[in-house]
């Protein structure tokens, strides 16, 4: 199924994990229309202007995000949240365009460096706090201006 024109639900809801131990990713209608705003508020925007975007993880299920050792309020869970790796543009640019150009809930720069984040955490949450985090390993999240 296509969210927008460059981004199918797919990408949103496979996992490795899943398929591992059998678990069920399907979301609910709910939650694909919280996808596809997310694509269409931040992902497809940043596509058109940084290049193709990797979703390394985006909806997960309960039993999915247990699994895995998510937070117990991730938002990944209700439909408003990806992990990005853009393909052509530095993940920090990635983050910087999405603050500069949209309106969002958090950007996490996950694990990694500050200046090499391994992923981008982006949440298109309706609280929209603007949080921008950073996470290591080892330490909880805090906030960082980038």
């Amino acid at each position: 199924m296509k969210l927008t024109n460059h981004f199918q639900l797919s990408e949103f809801v496979t996992s490795q994990t899943a398929e591992r131990l059998d678990l069920d990713n399907t979301p609910s209608p709910v939650i694909i229309e919280r996808l596809k705003v997310l694509c269409v508020n931040i992902l497809e925007p940043a596509r058109m202007a940084l290049g193709p975007l990797h979703i390394s993880s985006g909806y997960r299920s309960l039993a999915l995000n247990t699994a895995i050792g998510g937070s117990k309020s991730s938002a990944h869970m209700q439909g408003y949240a990806a992990d990005v790796i853009p393909l052509k543009a530095s993940k920090l640019a990635f983050a910087k365009w999405v603050i500069a150009n949209c309106e969002f809930d958090q950007i996490i720069l996950e694990y990694g460096t500050k200046e090499a984040p391994a992923w981008i955490h982006v949440s298109n949450d309706p609280r929209q706090r603007n949080q921008i985090l950073q996470i290591l390993k080892g330490t909880g999240y805090v906030p960082v201006q980038i």
